[in-house]
């Protein structure tokens, strides 16, 4: 009897540790993300998104103050069509701007919020006019590449 209940403490005990495992790797890759703050909805227009995925954090000041809800492709101005959900504390002026991030070299993106000066505020349903779409590397590495190229050709060979 009483290594029945060892051993039901054990499995007990070893259940809850892969709950806890569990918990923290979803939330490591930011997949779990529980807010008991109320938000409102904002959307941007970005012409590239790179890597940009629902769930990855909006911040100001290095603050997260949201999350990106959902991403979708508007068929009408070809764009990327981002819905944010900010939280209700924090404030921003309907000048404000979006641009997406990276966190170090080849970290996550996210999106930064630079507070304009307008004195009205963003509200539900509101639209931010003003983004820079992601920096995507390989175009860089193309761009410098190409440059290169340019200079070490010939003079009878430039267009």
């Amino acid at each position: 009897m009483q290594r029945s209940k060892n051993d039901v403490w054990v499995g007990l005990f070893v259940l809850l540790g892969a709950v806890a495992v569990l918990f923290l790797a979803l939330k490591a890759a930011n997949l779990l993300t529980w807010s008991f703050n109320k938000d409102y909805e904002v959307t941007a227009k970005f012409d590239n998104i790179g890597g940009l995925k629902p769930g990855a954090a909006v911040k100001s000041a290095g603050v997260v103050v949201g999350r990106v809800k959902k991403i979708e492709f508007d068929g009408e101005s070809f764009q990327a069509k981002v819905t944010l959900g900010m939280q209700t504390q924090h404030a921003f002026p309907q000048d404000s701007s979006l641009k997406i991030l990276t966190s170090g070299l080849l970290g996550e993106q996210y999106l930064d919020v630079a507070p304009g000066a307008d004195e009205k505020n963003l509200a539900a349903g509101d639209r931010i006019g003003s983004t820079q779409s992601a920096v995507i590397l390989e175009n860089l590495i193309s761009q410098f590449l190409f440059s290169q190229a340019e200079k070490s050709a010939p003079e009878s060979q430039k267009p």
